[in-house]
């Protein structure tokens, strides 16, 4: 579903990424791990076209993404659930839902209809909260209305970044289920997180990310056994 070659980013005169190549199949879950400054965050927003990768080659299902803006990306199917949520605190869930058909090309009633009733059947906290501002919500509701927009645009491949980020043990405990149940529904989903335990337990792959740089790769269980991932990321 996403296969990235050789890929290289910078900001401005910053090289950040120096020839990541990895690959999503269609219904994984595959996580990209790594401490904080590698360049994780930079991969996510050049896959979604925030940034123009220097040299390379990104493809979804096929399709070249390196030249398309971060819209026409989404109109493909991608979902970006970005770094701290990023929902919008001034307006009601209902509207933060909403706005998730901006990406969807022919929007209907029905449509609407239809993609709010999948979301409350996965997040029925939603529903309760339909009406409440954004920034009114608790950061772990927070989340759910991050992940529940992109659904709301259909997504086919879901890009997350670091969604259990400043959540209390039992919200990361509950995020892990929302991964999980996402995962059961054959949402393909493409992973960055710092908590390696959790990721892995939810993930099929996982790749380790350092300087810009794919270090390692392997399975779930490789990765949980691999010296490595206790050298890299301490665990």
């Amino acid at each position: 579903m996403l296969r990235l070659v050789d890929v290289h980013s910078a900001y401005g005169a910053t090289p950040i990424l120096f020839g990541v190549s990895l690959a999503v199949q269609d219904g994984e879950t595959v996580a990209l791990l790594g401490r904080n400054g590698m360049g994780k965050t930079t991969l996510l927003k050049t896959i979604m076209g925030f940034l123009r990768p220097t040299r390379g080659q990104i493809e979804f299902q096929g399709q070249d993404l390196t030249r398309l803006t971060p819209h026409e990306v989404a109109q493909l199917g991608v979902g970006y659930v970005p770094e701290n949520r990023r929902i919008f605190p001034g307006l009601t869930v209902r509207e933060n839902l909403e706005l998730g058909l901006s990406a969807v090309k022919r929007r209907t009633r029905g449509l609407s209809a239809e993609r709010l009733q999948q979301v409350f059947e996965h997040f029925p906290i939603l529903k309760a909260r339909l009406n409440q501002l954004g920034k009114t919500l608790s950061g772990g509701e927070q989340q759910m209305l991050a992940i529940a927009r992109v659904m709301m645009a259909g997504a086919k491949l879901i890009l997350m970044d670091e969604p259990t980020q400043g959540l209390a043990p039992t919200l990361v405990h509950h995020i892990r289920e929302m991964v999980a149940e996402l995962r059961r529904l054959g949402v393909t989903i493409f992973l960055v997180e710092q908590n390696a335990r959790m990721a892995l337990n939810v993930c099929d792959r996982g790749y380790i990310m350092e300087k810009g740089l794919i270090v390692f790769e392997g399975s779930s269980r490789a990765l949980r056994e691999s010296p490595v991932t206790r050298e890299k990321l301490g665990v």
